[in-house]
């Protein structure tokens, strides 16, 4: 296995994330549950370090990127924040995001079916493998994400970035900030139409 400067860190497209992923799983036999902990962990850190918030509203998908915000909303928990997450699909969450969500529920953390303002939200729906524009209940949230006046900090990437063509979906989430994972992704050169400029 091959290391790069501590100096240079290199970006990725979605392509080579996709493989990397492949390759934690199927060659290193790290747990998707394990690097769903450090994404949610670091997310936390990170949402703690440069917004400070009391209340949180978590955004959370059915999938890995989902999963990476319920980790967070337990972490922010036990840090003494007052936490709620909004689901887009709770009767469908795959096998990991689904044990992050029965902790959540064991530990009295809000799950709650319609979001509430708070001093921060959290993007946790949609991961790099968007394709084409977000719809239905993630759609919903991310408009109403982008309405409110709390900032938001996206993890991965904001919900609607397509990373491979660089294109801001109808809607996409104007983030504050994003926590990118593993290693930062590849932004083609694309100019978004005049109401599509996101912030990150």
């Amino acid at each position: 296995m091959r290391t790069v400067s501590r100096t240079a860190v290199p970006a990725l497209t979605t392509e080579q994330m996709r493989a990397v992923d492949h390759a934690m799983v199927e060659d290193l036999h790290i747990e998707l549950v394990q690097m769903m902990e450090n994404a949610g962990r670091s997310l936390a850190e990170l949402a703690i370090i440069r917004f400070s918030p009391c209340s949180v509203t978590i955004l959370a998908g059915r999938g890995g990127n989902g999963g990476g915000g319920l980790v967070a909303a337990r972490h922010l928990a036990n840090r003494g924040c007052q936490v709620q997450v909004v689901l887009t699909e709770p009767g469908h969450l795959t096998p990991v995001p689904a044990h992050q969500a029965d902790i959540l529920a064991r530990m009295g953390v809000t799950i709650a079916s319609r979001p509430a303002t708070a001093d921060l939200i959290i993007d946790a729906l949609i991961g790099y493998s968007l394709r084409g524009d977000p719809a239905g209940a993630a759609a919903q949230l991310i408009t109403w994400a982008n309405g409110q006046a709390a900032p938001v900090l996206a993890l991965d990437t904001p919900s609607g970035l397509d990373l491979t063509t660089g294109t801001a979906a109808t809607p996409a989430v104007w983030a504050a900030a994003t926590l990118t994972l593993a290693l930062p992704k590849v932004l083609p050169p694309v100019q978004p139409a005049p109401d599509r400029l996101m912030a990150t």
